[in-house]
């Protein structure tokens, strides 16, 4: 079923604010936070190494496929319009509810780690520290209800600047210390300590850090040459995430003894202070608020869009389709986005938010990825400017790897994962409503003006 609504809001991103937020809805806190988790996971540095590249192969399949259809619909609503036109409107309804109460948590956990680490600078209470969080995600939301340019603008800037960060980040680690006690020599695990049967556990943080490279397709309806630009900006964006996932990681192992590596909730931090004391806490306090904040930028940018993409498509509330007259911005739908991501920060923790953004939208992203090879077989002759690479494989391998990590979030997480399917299956009773509803309105209507009515 195709999405008839005309899209109102103007193309104006190139390719390089494409990759910016390719990159920038990536990297936020994840590589600050998730490498000692996935550390406590698998126990080994050759598995730390393994789970990252892995997760960059998983999330560069899940791109590639997600390209087809994006060139193949470039629609604002990204996800959304792939679903539609491949399940039809019940598995679409399914994952904009899903997106509605989970993807502004992606922006609070994001804000969260903004505060603590800006606490890290100036001492901030627990509950000071969540203000600062909201106060962000109020500030990045305004920003987005006026300018769309203004945002790209910054976001375009964000992204270099992080990339530059990190990259500095991993220089000072090989250059400046010393990795004689780090997790490749002395402060090596034992090899007992090996234990790869965590690597899909790990494989859920992981992929919490990796997340994103579907946000950009959202703006779809906004980007310049959606055919050739999407597919470049999604490949290009997601190499450079890889790399700088990787040797971040390699430097984190190089620095610390896998012992401190494994235990450590702020892996960035710990590793600097080795190599430049005090200052290098500060530097990577400043590096994590200035990623961070790129990324609440990029997912405020891209997750109302789905909003407005369901509305105009006639599931959701009608006003989140309204686009602003002066700033041709979809204005009600981020502020929507900014309002559930508000909440958030006052009733949940990071980890709690990580989890629930994971179990609760990559089901859906294997499906949309599957809908590559459905469209392949029941519509052969659509027209597809760009096409997968190394079909059918690189779809395959990105559903089997989604499928493997929520397989293993169920085994090790039943009740946080069964909470997240029990989330989205809520939808169903409300998707029944929604249509019983409009059945009635559609009835009275048809009485009213029935020639009938007035002939009695």
């Amino acid at each position: 079923m195709s999405v008839t609504v005309a899209d109102p809001l103007p193309r104006r991103l190139g390719f390089v604010v494409a990759t910016a937020t390719v990159i920038g809805t990536i990297i936020g806190s994840g590589i600050f936070r998730m490498p000692g988790a996935v550390a406590a996971e698998v126990g080994s540095a050759g598995g730390v190494i393994t789970v990252w590249v892995l997760g960059g192969v998983i999330s560069l399949c899940g791109a590639l496929s997600l390209a087809e259809l994006a060139a193949a619909f470039p629609r604002s609503g990204g996800l959304f319009v792939y679903l539609r036109e491949v399940y039809g409107d019940g598995v679409a309804f399914l994952f904009g509810w899903t997106m509605l109460i989970v993807t502004p948590t992606a922006v609070a956990a994001v804000a969260l780690v903004f505060g603590e680490y800006l606490g890290a600078v100036v001492p901030l209470s627990a509950v000071a520290t969540r203000g600062v969080a909201a106060l962000v995600i109020v500030v990045v939301s305004a920003a987005a209800y006026r300018s769309v340019d203004g945002v790209a603008s910054l976001l375009t800037a964000s992204s270099a600047a992080k990339v530059a960060a990190l990259a500095l980040l991993v220089l000072a680690a090989f250059l400046a210390a010393d990795g004689g006690s780090g997790s490749f020599e002395r402060g090596a695990p034992a090899a007992d300590e090996a234990r790869w049967g965590g690597v899909g556990l790990a494989l859920v943080a992981a992929l919490w850090a990796y997340n994103g490279f579907q946000d950009m397709v959202s703006v779809a309806g906004e980007v310049r040459d959606p055919a050739r630009v999407i597919p470049r900006a999604l490949t290009a964006g997601l190499l450079v995430v890889v790399a700088v996932y990787v040797a971040a990681n390699a430097a984190y192992l190089y620095v610390l003894p896998y012992a401190a590596l494994r235990e450590s909730s702020v892996v960035a931090s710990d590793a600097m202070v080795r190599v430049m004391g005090d200052r290098g806490a500060q530097a990577v306090a400043a590096m994590v608020m200035l990623s961070t904040f790129g990324a609440i930028v990029g997912l405020t940018l891209t997750n109302p869009r789905v909003f407005y993409a369901m509305a105009g498509a006639g599931l959701l509330f009608a006003p989140l389709a309204r686009v602003h007259p002066r700033f041709r911005t979809p204005h009600v739908a981020v502020v929507t986005h900014g309002a559930i991501a508000f909440a958030c920060v006052w009733v949940r923790t990071f980890e709690e938010l990580a989890a629930a953004f994971v179990l609760g939208v990559w089901p859906f992203l294997a499906l949309a990825t599957a809908g590559v090879l459905v469209l392949r077989r029941t519509r052969p002759d659509l027209v597809r400017p760009y096409r997968t690479p190394g079909y059918p494989l690189v779809p395959l391998v990105f559903i089997a790897g989604t499928l493997w990590v929520v397989g293993s979030a169920l085994v090790a997480q039943p009740r946080t994962t069964l909470a997240g399917v029990g989330l989205t299956l809520l939808g169903i009773p409300i998707r029944w409503g929604q249509i019983l509803f409009f059945a009635r309105v559609s009835s009275r209507e048809a009485s009213v003006r029935s020639p009938d009515r007035f002939a009695r």
